[in-house]
């Protein structure tokens, strides 16, 4: 073993460890339901900023971005990550600090709870159909997940199993999740947004440098028409570029709806000590991630000069090109024992971002077992201690079925986010602004939407959009559309909300 691997496996060790003691710690501190789920609402301004963001982004941000801009240029990358900081931006200016109070007077702790409470229902068939949908979109988010980690150890040490490295990167983040809860989730995710950037960035300087400077990575990029154009459809490997219209454009930019409907996201809205505070926390986190996007899709750049030039191996599809970071570390690790580190903070980096989503939908599908399904549909009492019991039993079992998901090591990571993406943005996203701005809207409606939502998401996904031309659109623009239709018209054809409830809104 060579002395830069020595010196990456030492960095990613401290790491590992270090979110497992965090885990470790904050374990102790649990003792209510409240205080797993949501950390007893007791965080502050820059923990909930950083933590969201970085539950947030993912192994998206630093494998799904930057192999999309090194694979397909500008445009893809771009027009999706404009929607994303749109979203990002609006999700906390219109809904964290409502959602934040109305959550704390209805005592909810979990969204499909939430939707429970805010609408009335106490048959449980809101809260039941809610948690489903957590569950049924979280596991093959969870797996993209922890496939990440698969490829990034695979990529790095050729000789290593995927299989094996995969599911040692999911017993840790079920390790620290289960012991520690949303509070161990939350810490974890501060420092792993911090070693995310610190990432994003030394990848940036080295490549640049690499290469000859920025003006370098620009010619590069010239030598394949329209891969600078936010208004060319192309790839490394086109001739000609293909049309990027305004319907494209809309369809890719409408990623930024999901923010309404992130279970893991919104979840941290409601955990913040301070609802007057959430301006902190939107500054931050917006900022951070507009440079950190911004970044990943100038690194994918980067990396494709780096190929041209032979200062790395060409990649030759976008699932392939995810593991660019992880080629360029490995590089880097071989100009001594200080990049060596360097190299090894930047593939923990990788980790930070898959573990710090992973933990947060995680921690969000066990509540749907625990809390909604257990205690809200089916009525079982249970104490806190066993509740806690049971959701951190919940946590190991759909990390078990997310990891079986996530055994096929050539799966494109940016392909299975979009998908759980689009799912939760139509089943939630609608639902919550509704539930949040008009009064009028009902239990039935809420139902209505949930379901007509999750289900478009499927037929638009495996039947209409197959069908190309204007019809390729992402199903989560069309999924969304159809849930609001579907609140809105049902809700004025059923019965009125009861006075109380009414009330309860107006106070909010």
């Amino acid at each position: 073993m060579t002395s830069a691997n020595i010196c990456i496996i030492l960095a990613i060790a401290v790491y590992l460890v270090g979110m497992l003691t965090i885990g470790a710690i904050y374990s102790k501190r649990n003792k209510t339901a409240s205080d797993f789920y949501l950390g007893g609402r007791k965080l502050g301004p820059v923990v909930i900023a950083m933590s969201t963001e970085a539950s947030d982004m993912s192994s998206w941000l630093l494998m799904g971005v930057p192999g999309l801009a090194y694979f397909c240029g500008l445009a893809d990358a771009s027009w999706t990550v404009i929607g994303l900081a749109l979203g990002t931006y609006l999700n906390w200016l219109v809904v964290a600090k409502r959602l934040r109070s109305y959550s704390q007077k209805l005592g909810a702790i979990t969204i499909p709870d939430f939707f429970a409470h805010r609408f009335g229902d106490k048959s449980g068939l809101i809260e039941g159909i809610a948690a489903l949908v957590i569950i049924v979109f979280f596991v093959p988010y969870t797996a993209s997940g922890f496939a990440a980690c698969g490829k990034l150890f695979t990529n790095l040490f050729p000789n290593m199993n995927y299989l094996s490295a995969m599911l040692i990167s999911a017993a840790v983040i079920v390790g620290y999740c289960a012991m520690g809860g949303f509070l161990a989730a939350s810490i974890t995710s501060l420092i792993q947004s911090i070693v995310m950037t610190i990432a994003l960035f030394v990848i940036l300087v080295f490549g640049i440098h690499s290469v000859g400077g920025w003006s370098a990575v620009v010619e590069n990029a010239k030598t394949v028409p329209g891969y600078l154009s936010l208004f060319a459809n192309t790839t490394i490997q086109s001739t000609e570029p293909g049309k990027y219209g305004f319907i494209t454009i809309v369809s890719t930019m409408a990623w930024g709806l999901g923010y309404f409907g992130m279970p893991h996201i919104l979840n941290h809205f409601m955990a913040i000590k301070d609802g007057e505070k959430l301006k902190i926390s939107r500054r931050i986190g917006s900022i951070w991630v507009v440079i950190s996007m911004s970044v990943a899709i100038i690194i994918g750049l980067v990396g494709f000069a780096m190929s041209n030039k032979g200062i790395i191996a060409p990649f030759t599809s976008n699932s392939a090109a995810e593991a660019i970071l992880v080629r360029i570390s490995s590089l880097m690790s071989t100009y001594g024992i200080l990049p060596a580190l360097l190299a090894g903070v930047v593939l923990a980096g990788i980790l930070s971002s898959t573990m710090s989503t992973s933990d947060a939908q995680l921690l969000a599908a066990a509540s749907g077992v625990s809390h909604n399904i257990l205690k809200g549909v089916f009525r079982r009492e249970l104490s806190n201690k066993q509740e806690m019991t049971i959701a951190r039993v919940a946590v190991l079992a759909i990390a078990v079925i997310a990891a079986f998901f996530a055994r096929d090591p050539n799966s494109s990571v940016f392909a299975i986010v979009s998908f759980a993406w689009a799912g939760f943005g139509a089943a939630f996203g609608p639902l919550m602004l509704f539930a949040l701005f008009w009064k009028r809207c009902n239990k039935y409606g809420a139902v209505a939407g949930m379901l007509s939502g999750g289900v478009t998401i499927f037929l638009w996904k495996y039947l209409v959009r197959p069908l190309g031309g204007a019809w390729n659109i992402y199903e989560l623009l069309p999924a969304f559309l159809v849930a609001s239709l579907f609140i809105v018209v049902v809700s004025l054809a059923t019965k009125e909300p009861e006075k109380a409830i009414v009330k309860e809104f107006e106070s909010i």
